[in-house]
């Protein structure tokens, strides 16, 4: 193939792979939709059903010694703490783990700032959640500068690589951004502000993030861009109600853990099943076998 022709399937390529980019492109909207929930009932009603699935799923990966990884991002006051709530809520605690990540210590800014991530990697039929996570370096490391400018942006290319030797050793990767608009977080601020049992979770550092928020939303959009990938896609959550955010978060879990995965509970053994049912004195037959 000559010069020419080479150039002339380059070209025919880039448009494919410009559809492609354009495809797998994530932004923050500013539009929030009413909420399909209008009555508490039906709310709790799909929460529930979402819960039970969720429940199953955890049996499942705990049986296949299946691993998963669940990753919150988003605003201050966003809802990822009532989600993380309802998530766990139902969930066997021996395999579930809680992560709420933080400013890194003064050990641990000494090393790579993924190195305290990879400690918390869950091990087989177990599930992590992260409440915050690694991306804090191409978030509030970059707009706070405290990170230079390599560090943060060769994160992205970081980041990438640790999320794909964790998907090619098994671990299902769930990656959840809570959106809200900066009138619902005011609002938000202001009930923590008035009431004296969630006074303590407004802090200095919520007021000065609110204050960049342009700056996040720029930032966020570039964690969008390049690290929205096909082995560990973004899901951006409406979290203007919360509500509707909850069980738009379970669905979202349910939906990605339980692809191609068998949820039906494994057969138990035979010799256990007629021991059991002899020294129960059990004469009826057991569901399911």
């Amino acid at each position: 193939m000559n010069e020419k022709e080479q150039s002339s399937v380059k070209s025919s390529e880039k448009p494919e792979k410009q559809k492609q980019e354009t495809q797998n492109t994530l932004t923050l909207v500013h539009e929030f939709p009413a909420s399909r929930f209008t009555d508490k009932e039906t709310y709790k009603a799909e929460e529930k059903a979402l819960q039970e699935q969720l429940f199953h799923v955890q049996q499942a990966y705990f049986h296949q010694n299946r691993r998963a990884l669940i990753i919150f991002e988003g605003w201050d006051a966003s809802g990822k703490g009532g989600a993380i709530r309802r998530v766990t809520e139902k969930l066997d605690p021996r395999g579930v783990r809680v992560l709420p990540v933080a400013k890194p210590d003064e050990i641990d800014q000494a090393k790579h700032f993924l190195y305290r991530f990879w400690h918390h990697v869950p091990a087989p039929g177990n599930m992590t959640i992260f409440d915050r996570s690694h991306y804090g370096r191409v978030l509030v490391e970059r707009v706070d500068q405290l990170a230079s400018d390599a560090q943060w942006r060769r994160g992205y290319r970081e980041i990438n690589e640790f999320e794909e030797t964790l998907h090619n050793s098994g671990v299902r990767i769930v990656k959840l951004f809570m959106h809200i608009s900066a009138a619902e977080q005011r609002k938000r601020f202001e009930e923590r502000l008035r009431n004296p049992y969630k006074r303590w979770k407004l802090t200095a550092e919520d007021l000065h993030n609110s204050k960049q928020r342009h700056h996040y939303i720029s930032a966020i959009n570039d964690m969008f861009a390049k690290t929205n990938t096909p082995f560990a896609p973004w899901k951006i959550i409406d979290g203007e109600h919360k509500w509707q955010a909850r069980v738009e978060v379970l669905r979202a879990i349910v939906e990605v853990l339980s692809a191609d995965v068998d949820i039906v509970p494994p057969p138990l053994n035979e010799d256990l099943i007629a021991m059991a049912t002899q020294q129960l004195n059990i004469t009826d037959e057991l569901p399911g076998i």
